[in-house]
């Protein structure tokens, strides 16, 4: 079973936010959808958001548009998918995730945008505060990154002989520079090494695990990034291939044949997104309206991954397991 806790929308309906004059200009509402990954790759997530909009009372298709832009892992397409969504003069765009939301705010400083964000939305200049944002951007963030101190963590659990453990990262993604300290501060508590390994290509992949293997790692943490999600397959395959312990962030790849995962429900995330989408077009103005974070996160773990590693999972691991595919 699959326990998951989000705090509860804040407030009520806000300021009322200036949306008369593009509301004049269509029929209905459209909202902006920005993602740096791949229709394919978030389809559940983006049902959750759906349901988001139908607790607002806004129905896809009915009374609301939406306009979908998928930038597939392309972060530099980034910036000329968000200036297409404003030259259209959308409603509001959700912008997912944190390379999508600078792309959305550079993109305009009018139309109110929703942001889904895996860094620190104050730290990353995005909003002045979680409580009040102050400008045109609101939404949720999980603050991956700062996750992958524990995830670093749980592979040291599954895997206590591992002397040095990697984490795949893509420069290409702005938020990579903020992992790295991270884990290097956590491997330092852990007495362990760490090798960071670059790749941005489905090349680079194959190449980052032989690198991986033949520095004699033996355990990989996959940081969370669009490219990745798309190629978790491939990912996935490898580790089973060179048999490494690894490490996720979201709870599809685990289900994926992935050893296991840990972070929030995206299709949780996604929902509540959709529900401040709808409070700001029935009005609400996204500066009152707080950066919303997740309480619960999860803990899956695959069991069948793990005996075909030859994982003798610790019970300490398999009991904070909030779900276990078997």
């Amino acid at each position: 079973m699959r326990r998951r806790e989000f705090i509860t929308l804040l407030g009520g309906t806000g300021v009322m936010w200036p949306l008369v004059g593009r509301a004049q200009q269509q029929a209905i509402p459209t909202v902006g959808f920005l993602n740096q990954e791949s229709a394919e790759s978030i389809s559940h997530p983006v049902t959750g958001f759906h349901q988001g909009l139908s607790a607002t009372g806004f129905v896809v298709n009915r009374n609301v548009a939406i306009e979908y832009r998928w930038a597939e892992g392309q972060y530099d397409r980034l910036a000329h998918l968000a200036a297409d969504l404003v030259n259209r003069n959308v409603n509001v765009i959700v912008a997912a995730y944190f390379p999508s939301a600078l792309a959305a705010k550079a993109a305009t400083s009018t139309i109110p945008i929703v942001f889904i964000s895996g860094v620190d939305p104050v730290a990353a200049g995005l909003v002045t505060s979680l409580s009040r944002p102050g400008s045109n951007l609101t939404g949720l963030s999980n603050f991956n990154t700062q996750l992958m101190a524990k995830r670093l963590e749980l592979l040291h659990q599954v895997a206590p002989r591992s002397a040095i453990v990697a984490v795949l990262v893509n420069s290409k993604n702005p938020a990579t520079q903020t992992i790295e300290p991270e884990v290097r501060a956590a491997a330092q508590t852990l007495g362990l090494r760490v090798a960071v390994l670059d790749a941005g290509t489905e090349g680079e992949i194959d190449n980052a695990f032989l690198a991986a293997v033949q520095r004699d790692v033996g355990a990989i943490l996959i940081s969370g990034d669009a490219f990745f999600n798309s190629r978790r397959m491939q990912i996935t395959a490898l580790a089973a291939r060179h048999k490494l312990p690894a490490i996720y962030d979201r709870r599809e790849i685990a289900i994926a044949d992935g050893l296991m995962s840990y972070g929030m429900s995206y299709f949780d995330f996604y929902r509540q997104a959709g529900v401040y989408t709808g409070q700001i077009l029935k009005g609400a103005n996204p500066a009152d309206l707080p950066v919303q974070q997740p309480t619960k996160v999860e803990l899956v773990i695959n069991v069948k991954t793990a005996k075909s590693l030859g994982l003798e999972l610790p019970t300490s691991v398999l009991l904070s397991a909030d779900e276990m595919i078997e």
